[in-house]
């Protein structure tokens, strides 16, 4: 057996072979045959491009089909629980790190706290110490069976060089995180933002399969959006696409980290939300929050979640208005991209209906047509590994996908 060498996708790297292997990634287990009228490549490619792929073992032989007048067919699929990818999410706070097989399966994570202050050379240091605590847990699995290793990064991400432009939360630049990371381990690396990567998950593993169009949107610490459309991640002229955290509601609004007023982040994330509550309770307003800690500064989203299922006043009005400014960006967003369904995940959804409510009432309110009013929102699938998956879903666009899904 030809082994896949750890990071190489040189056999994977024509159209053919890529439609071969997607096609056995969706279809299988499906044989030459059926592939050859599938793809339309002539049976000797396909059965060429297939005997490449068995020696790789990253396709096997699984069972023989149903005769229709001669010899059984023999059924093709993806050796999917043999081969795996690593996939980084980097948050403001944290690196989470999976590794994963073909199928999402995560079969071993770890986090890690970042540092701060942090420098450029610092970061990419830790980056590198999750990525070696991965790699050292992998004694059950081939190694040489990993394929590369995907980058969610929160910011705004140069998707074509592979570095973070700039990490707001962390207040770095420039990092080239595409370079180090193969350079230090010898694989492919695919760097892509935390939402777009999220989108990218759910459209391969969640609640946006088989949709060609859908929003996905991160609402926790930041608010940012992947954006698919006709099947395919848009990231804009200059990697902006999706920074809808940005987006201004309320011009007279507080100042958010980036420095304008009235941002949507400002108005729904979750610092901003407990910011809110410590200033209404500064004010003389009463809440059970109060009593939940001994400083103000301790109170977070999550805290006024639990307040709100205790009934208490103040954190179920606070909730609803997050909602409220959620529900009026979403519309926004409905009016210029149309999507047919929109995902939403992170953090603050985490309060269920005292968000999700207000936030559907809005929309079918402002939404502009009968159809707009009724465009779904429904939570992501992929839960708290999600960005991870997607970050894993970053390699699986390189070898499978025949446009960039």
């Amino acid at each position: 057996m030809t082994r896949l060498p750890a990071g190489s996708f040189q056999l994977m790297k024509s159209l053919n072979r890529s439609l071969i292997l997607n096609t056995i990634r969706k279809d299988g287990p499906i044989s030459r045959a059926d592939i050859a009228k599938k793809t339309q490549l002539t049976p000797p490619t396909v059965s060429n491009l297939v005997n490449e792929l068995l020696e790789t073992n990253l396709v096997i032989e699984s069972s023989q089909g149903e005769s229709k007048g001669g010899r059984k067919p023999t059924m093709l699929i993806i050796n999917a629980k043999n081969f795996y990818i690593i996939g980084l999410d980097v948050g403001a706070k944290s690196i989470k790190g999976v590794l994963a097989n073909l199928n999402a399966d995560i079969l071993n994570s770890v986090s890690l706290s970042l540092s701060h202050p942090l420098t450029n050379a610092l970061f990419l240091n830790q980056m590198d110490e999750v990525v070696e605590q991965l790699l050292a847990n992998t004694s059950a699995y081939n190694s040489d069976h990993i394929l590369g290793i995907g980058v969610a990064m929160h910011g705004i991400v140069d998707v074509t060089e592979g570095a973070s432009i700039y990490a707001p939360s962390l207040q770095l630049r420039d990092i080239p995180i595409k370079a180090h990371l193969e350079e230090r381990f010898k694989m492919l690396v695919k760097v892509e933002n935390d939402a777009r990567a999220l989108a990218l998950g759910e459209a391969w593993y969640g609640n946006g399969m088989d949709i060609s169009s859908f929003m996905c949107i991160n609402i926790g610490y930041g608010i940012g959006a992947g954006i698919i459309i006709d099947g395919k991640l848009h990231h804009g002229d200059d990697f902006l696409m999706g920074e809808i955290g940005h987006m201004t509601i309320d011009p007279d609004g507080p100042v958010c980290s980036c420095g304008n007023s009235g941002c949507l982040q400002a108005l729904a994330a979750g610092p901003f939300i407990a910011e809110r509550a410590r200033k209404r309770i500064t004010e003389g307003q009463e809440s059970l929050l109060a009593e939940m800690v001994s400083d103000l500064e301790d109170i977070t989203s999550e805290l006024i979640f639990q307040g709100a299922k205790q009934n208490d006043a103040l954190c179920i009005d606070i909730l609803k208005e997050a909602g409220t400014y959620l529900g009026i960006g979403i519309t926004n967003l409905i009016h210029i991209v149309n999507p047919s369904l929109i995902l939403l995940s992170g953090g603050v959804t985490k309060a269920g209906h005292f968000i999700f409510d207000s936030l559907r009432e809005t929309v079918k309110a402002r939404g502009l047509t009968e159809k707009a009013k009724q465009t779904k929102i429904e939570e992501a699938k992929l839960g708290e590994h999600g960005t991870a998956i997607g970050a894993i879903s970053l390699l699986l666009v390189e070898m499978f996908a025949t446009q960039n899904r």
